[in-house]
């Protein structure tokens, strides 16, 4: 057979993928002959109208020509070859072995005996798994040392020999092998817009250019599998048959089945495969009650294909983040109207593309009960932007906490245009040397640190760090260009905040209620210094007392109201309440946010009052 060049690869007939070209470039300049590559590599590459997995796409597209042997090896399957030179060296004796501890010495002998060869180890984290090298067996720091070693052989350089680690997460890969300056890295990224337009086009050719140009939009952050499996027409089979019939008998609410609706159902039906009834039915009509019928299927099936994303990324993230539908924009947020100002001018650079007049990140600030995610989920509403929380990431096993978050930033960066709401923020990234968890904490810091201040994602991921104790947050995290904006959240100050906020809560609520305007001063000048979760406290209550006097059809009253702020015994403890709220002046980016009584103090008077309150406070939770 002859070979067409002595590089990692030749393909001049078809596009590589951006990760591909990168191994190839570094391997020609010769950084390195030996690779890991890690991310989105459980993913599959389209290529020349073929779907391959990573590993395929290397032995079969970008060293089978150039390679005289291709050989492929995990822990499961042991070793098998996609490409074999006859009269090999050394080759023989790795047929059917999967032991680490013989096909790494096997395969060094192949290295060193034989040219042009490219090794692929699947899965390397059970190969040389990370963590302390006193707790490894034997084996593993065999394994370790070996990897080691062959970065450093000039043979396999000479050779036009090739190896390949295949990783999710660098942080599963022991540190000794992703640390050495003669082993180069390659992340594999998720499918950008251009990527998922082909793999679209792909799953179905009868989709017209606009519906292709739609779907590859609204599926950002899905990798290229999920995409065919959501979009892939289901082959005709019993299951196939019984979902569509399940399907249709959920869009025809019992009456008959029209043409229509039947053509409905096996769109949908194909689009669910793979998922249990009670997952369709959620999707497709949660309340039990049909959905109404669209002259235009797009937005129906828009809405299930951005339904299956949110149930596939949150699967994939294993929990670790959860999509955020809120049903309320600043409409029902009483109060805080400088702040509503401020947040919709944002939303609105958000929402037109003004990338440079938006911030990095967020940080809202201030005593419990102020309405902080009340805001930041209204706020999401308001800018259109898909939204995520950040559940807990953390975990007890060694590397177990970055491969989360990794795995979670790179999801949050495919998905593009996403609002990142991180609630206690304290506790997720507060301050500390790490020590006493094997700096895990300073590590989780500083890459959270690092994808904060990619001014790459400024207009495209935008952070809400939520906590009432900005003093326990490392200080780098709140400077300009990670957390830009730091917005202060109080307690009602004069009686017309309480007044907007007792009518913000009704709406909530939806009481129905008869109360002249404006609300009697007696009352709302009674819970002056109450957290908006008081006063919403005290509506229901009011609201309850009105129905259980007059029945459900009750409308509230001043009476009732009187009574209900008379009843309520807020839960008080005024010098940490104080201390959170001039924590929440002294971290506040601007002094028109703030209340006058605040606004007027001088730095020096604010710093005093603080530090009084620190010596304190300062030290409970």
């Amino acid at each position: 057979m002859v070979q067409e060049t002595t590089s990692a690869a030749a393909v001049p007939d078809a596009k590589l993928p951006s990760w591909c070209e990168d191994l190839k470039r570094r391997y020609l300049r010769g950084e390195s002959s030996q690779f890991v590559l890690h991310g989105n590599v459980h993913d599959v590459v389209l290529h020349e109208g073929k779907l391959h997995s990573a590993t395929e796409f290397l032995s079969e597209v970008l060293f089978a020509r150039t390679k005289d042997t291709v050989v492929l090896y995990n822990v499961s399957t042991g070793v098998r070859f996609a490409k074999r030179k006859a009269g090999a060296t050394g080759l023989d004796d790795l047929v059917g072995q999967r032991d680490p501890a013989k096909v790494l010495p096997l395969l060094e002998r192949a290295l060193t005996t034989n040219d042009r060869i490219a090794v692929v180890l699947e899965y390397a984290d059970t190969i040389a798994p990370a963590g302390d090298t006193s707790f490894s067996t034997q084996d593993d720091r065999a394994a370790v040392v070996t990897l080691h070693r062959w970065s450093l052989l000039r043979t396999l350089e000479r050779s036009d020999s090739v190896i390949v680690l295949v990783v999710e997460n660098l942080s599963d890969l022991h540190p000794k092998v992703v640390s050495n300056p003669r082993v180069a890295t390659v992340r594999v990224p998720m499918p950008n817009k251009e990527e998922r337009e082909l793999v679209v086009r792909f799953a179905d050719p009868s989709l017209a250019a606009a519906d292709v140009e739609r779907l590859a939009e609204i599926t950002a952050g899905l990798k290229s599998i999920q995409l065919t499996s959501i979009l892939t027409p289901a082959e005709s089979g019993d299951d196939d048959e019984d979902r569509a019939r399940y399907v249709t008998d959920l869009l025809a609410a019992g009456a008959s089945a029209d043409a229509q609706t039947t053509a409905r159902a096996q769109k949908l039906a194909s689009i669910t495969k793979g998922m249990s009834r009670d997952e369709i039915k959620k999707l497709i009509a949660p309340d039990g009650v049909a959905p109404a019928r669209s002259e235009d299927s797009r937005a129906e099936i828009d809405r299930l294909v951005a339904a299956r994303k949110r149930e596939i990324i949150e699967r994939e993230c294993f929990g670790l983040i959860e999509f955020v539908e809120s049903k309320h924009g600043f409409e029902v947020v009483g109060g805080l109207e400088e702040v509503k100002r401020e947040l919709g001018v944002i939303a609105e650079n958000m929402r037109e593309g003004r990338r440079a007049r938006c911030p990095m990140g967020m940080l809202f600030t201030g005593p419990m009960g102020t309405g902080k995610t009340f805001v930041a989920e209204a706020f999401a509403k308001e800018s259109g932007l898909t939204t995520i929380k950040l559940k807990n990431f953390r975990s007890k096993w060694v590397g177990a906490t970055e491969g989360n978050l990794e795995r979670i930033l790179n999801v949050v960066q495919a998905i593009g245009q996403v609002l990142v709401i991180i609630d206690e923020g304290d506790r997720a990234f507060g301050g500390g040397d790490g020590d006493g968890d094997g700096g895990t904490s300073s590590r989780v810091i500083g890459r959270i640190k690092e994808f904060m201040s990619d001014t790459g994602n400024r207009g495209r991921v935008l952070f809400i760090l939520m906590t009432n104790r900005p003093d326990k947050l490392d200080i780098d995290i709140k400077r300009a260009g990670r957390l830009d904006r730091k917005i202060p959240f109080l307690y009602a100050q004069t009686v017309d905040e309480v007044e907007r906020i007792f009518r913000a809560q009704f709406r909530k609520a939806k009481v129905a209620c008869d109360l002249p305007s404006p609300i009697d001063p007696a009352i709302t000048s009674a819970v002056l210094g109450y957290s908006n979760a008081d006063i919403e406290a005290i509506v229901l209550s009011a609201a309850e007392q009105a129905c259980a006097l007059r029945g459900q059809d009750a409308v509230l009253g001043a009476a009732d109201l009187a009574t209900a702020v008379g009843d309520y015994l807020p839960s008080r403890d005024v010098a940490m309440i104080e201390y959170m709220e001039l924590l929440a002046v002294f971290e506040a980016s601007n002094r028109r946010m703030l209340p006058k009584k605040y606004a007027d103090l001088s730095i020096d008077e604010l710093q005093a009052r603080l530090a009084l309150r620190k010596a304190e406070c300062g030290n409970r939770r």
